[in-house]
C-alpha cells in the first residue's frame, strides 16, 4: 500500500475569489519546505494536497517540516488504496489493530459521485468490519460516535481511497509572506518573539529590530539571544532580517536629560522612532511589539497611547489581551521559550526608576524629551546599527 500525506488547509476556503492566490503561496511554501527531501511531486486532487514520500523512513522529518508551514490545518499520514471494499476493510482493520482502541468511530468523506456509497453507508460498512475484526482478537471495543478514543478516517477521491487514523496538527493561519512586511521590535524575552509568530501566522513577513546594551558582570549581551530567536522563527517564513541597534549611548543621554519616572517610556519612544525609519527603508506597513496590557508599568493603556503619539505608522500588539501563562505556553510550542529563559542584560530595565509613571500623558512625554536632540539620537541609532540576513534552505538556517 502506498503511503501518502494528506495536507488539509482550512482558512483559505474563506478567501473566495482570492483563494487561488493564497493556495499558490501555500503550495510554494510546501515545496520549499521539503525541497531537499525524497518526495514525489505535490498533487492537488479534489481540494486536497497530496504528498507522497519516496522513502517511508523520511516521513517523521517531512512532518516536522510541514508543521511549520502556515496555512496547513493538519497533516494526515494515510495509506492510498483502490476503491475495493475488501482492500479498504483489510487496511482499516490493520491500522485500527495497531491502535487497539477501547472506543472508535469511522468518518468518511466522499469526493467522487461515481463511488457506489454515500458517506454514512461507507461508515457503517467499515465500522462493522472493524468491530468484528477487533472483537475476534479478544478486544471489548465498542463504537462511540462522540469523542471516540480513535477515529478511522476514509477519504474517497477519484479512483482511490485514503485511510488514516492520525492527524498531525499544522500551524494554521495564512501562508507565509501573503500580507506585507512588518517591523518587529524584538527584545529577547518571551513576549516579542510570540508576538512576531502570531503576526507571521497571519501572513505578515517579519523584519526584526533589536536594541541591545553592553553586558554586565553577571549577564551577557542580549544580542546573541535575539539572533537565536530569529534563527528559530525563520523556518516559518523562510527568510528574515535582523537589525541590531546599540542603545547604551542613547539611553545614557535620556537618563541624564529627563525625569526618572519617564525614562522607560522615552526609551520606548526612541526605539519606536528608530524602528519607524527602518520601516521606511524596508517599505514595511507597521510596527509590532510584545505589549500585554498592564503587564508592566510601561504597558498601561495611558502609557501605550503616550508612547505611540507622533508615529505615522500603525503599531500592532497581538498579545494585548494575553496573560503571561498564555504567552509562555505558545513560546514553548514554537521553540523560543528556552532561548528567552537564558540570562541576558536587557536595556529597558537598566536605570529603572523607583516609581515609574503609569498614567503618563502624551504632552508630559513631549515636555520631558524637549531637552533631548531627538533627531540626533535617531541618527545615532541608525548610523551604528548592523544587519544580518537569515535564510532557511535544505533544512538549515544560514
Amino acid at each position: 500500500m502506498k503511503r501518502v500525506l494528506i495536507l488539509h488547509y482550512h482558512e483559505i476556503w474563506l478567501k473566495g475569489g482570492n483563494k487561488n492566490y493564497f493556495l499558490s503561496r501555500l503550495v510554494a511554501a510546501i515545496k520549499r519546505s521539503v525541497a531537499d527531501l525524497p518526495v514525489s511531486p505535490l498533487q492537488f486532487i479534489s481540494e486536497r494536497l497530496l504528498l507522497a514520500p519516496r522513502e517511508e523512513a523520511v516521513i517523521p522529518l517531512i512532518l516536522e517540516r510541514l508543521r511549520r508551514v502556515f496555512g496547513l490545518a493538519y497533516i494526515a499520514p494515510a495509506r492510498e488504496l483502490s476503491w475495493d471494499m475488501e482492500q479498504l476493510g483489510a487496511a482499516a482493520c490493520e491500522m485500527m489493530a495497531e491502535k487497539n482502541p477501547r472506543t472508535f468511530a469511522v468518518r468518511a468523506k466522499i469526493a467522487d459521485r461515481n463511488f457506489g456509497m454515500n458517506s454514512m453507508e461507507l461508515e457503517r460498512a467499515l465500522g462493522r468490519v472493524i468491530l468484528d475484526h477487533l472483537r475476534s482478537r479478544g478486544s471489548d471495543v465498542r463504537v462511540k460516535l462522540n469523542d471516540p478514543e480513535v477515529t478511522c478516517w476514509i477519504e474517497v477521491i477519484p479512483e482511490k481511497a485514503l485511510v488514516y487514523t492520525e492527524r498531525v496538527e499544522g500551524a494554521g493561519g495564512l501562508p507565509a509572506v501573503t500580507g506585507g512586511r512588518l517591523i518587529v521590535l524584538l527584545s529577547g524575552g518571551f513576549d516579542s518573539a510570540v508576538a512576531a509568530y502570531k503576526m507571521m501566522r497571519r501572513g505578515a513577513h517579519a523584519t526584526f529590530v533589536h536594541f541591545f546594551g553592553s553586558p554586565s558582570a553577571t549577564r551577557g549581551s542580549s544580542r546573541p539571544v535575539a539572533e537565536e530567536i530569529v534563527r528559530v522563527l525563520t523556518p516559518y517564513q523562510f527568510t528574515s532580517r535582523l537589525y541590531c541597534v546599540p542603545f547604551d549611548s542613547i539611553q545614557r543621554q535620556i537618563v541624564a536629560g529627563v525625569d526618572q519616572s519617564f525614562r522607560v517610556l522615552l526609551y520606548r519612544r526612541m526605539m519606536a522612532r528608530i524602528a519607524r525609519e527602518i520601516a521606511r527603508a524596508e517599505r514595511a506597513l507597521g510596527l509590532v511589539t510584545g505589549d500585554s496590557v498592564a503587564q508592566v508599568a510601561s504597558q498601561t493603556l495611558h502609557n501605550l497611547v503616550a508612547i505611540d503619539r507622533g508615529l505615522d505608522l500603525p503599531v500592532y500588539r497581538p498579545l494585548a489581551g494575553d496573560d503571561k501563562g498564555e504567552i509562555t505556553r505558545l513560546a514553548q510550542r514554537i521553540g523560543t521559550y528556552k532561548i528567552s529563559c537564558e540570562p541576558f542584560e536587557d536595556c529597558c530595565p537598566r536605570f529603572m526608576p523607583r516609581s515609574p509613571a503609569i498614567f503618563a500623558r502624551p504632552a508630559e512625554l513631549d515636555r520631558a524629551e524637549s531637552a533631548l536632540d531627538i533627531e540626533g539620537l535617531v541618527n545615532l541609532g541608525l548610523e551604528t546599527l548592523s544587519c544580518t540576513d537569515f535564510k532557511f534552505e535544505g533544512g538549515e538556517v544560514t
